[in-house]
This record gives structure tokens, C-alpha cells and sequence, in this order.
């Protein structure tokens, strides 16, 4: 899913008492009994060398734009192993 610029501008200065959480059960202490932690996605600092225009490209979507180009190859190894099964 994706959404635009302007819809996550109105996201972010909708004040909290507009946002509907009914749906959103309450967490009580068996909820904590039962919780495991999972282990965090660990990243890996690596140097790649890409075009200028894709790195300007990836960098005009704002912060978090590193996170954006993982989440594309994530996509694009995912698709190919699900493809090649």
C-alpha cells in the first residue's frame, strides 16, 4: 500500500482526540504474560555504488530514504524467490 505526501501531512497534524483506537483491544497484564520479544532484523553496513539519478531520486522521498532503497531490494529478492519455487 502506499500513500501520498499530502495524506500522511493530514495524518500527522490529525490531533490525537480525532483518532478512532475502539478497535484497538486493551493490553492487560495477560497480554505480558504471554509475550515473547523477537529477535530484531539486523542490517548491514555496506558500501554500493548506484546511479546519481536513482540516489537523488531516493533521496528527494525524504527521511528515511535508505530504509526506502532496503525495502525495494527486499521486494525484489523476495519476488524472485517466491518465482523461482
Amino acid at each position: 500500500m502506499t500513500i501520498s505526501r499530502k495524506r500522511l501531512e493530514e495524518l500527522e497534524n490529525m490531533p490525537e482526540s480525532a483518532i478512532d483506537t475502539s478497535d484497538i483491544p486493551e493490553l492487560d497484564s495477560s497480554f505480558w504474560e504471554k509475550v515473547k520479544p523477537g529477535k530484531p532484523l539486523t542490517k548491514q553496513a555496506i558500501s554500493l555504488r548506484v546511479d546519481r539519478e536513482v540516489l537523488e531520486w531516493f533521496k528527494s522521498q525524504g527521511k528515511g530514504y535508505q530504509s526506502l532503497m532496503n525495502a525495494v531490494l527486499r521486494s525484489y529478492v523476495e519476488h524472485h524467490v517466491k518465482n523461482s519455487q
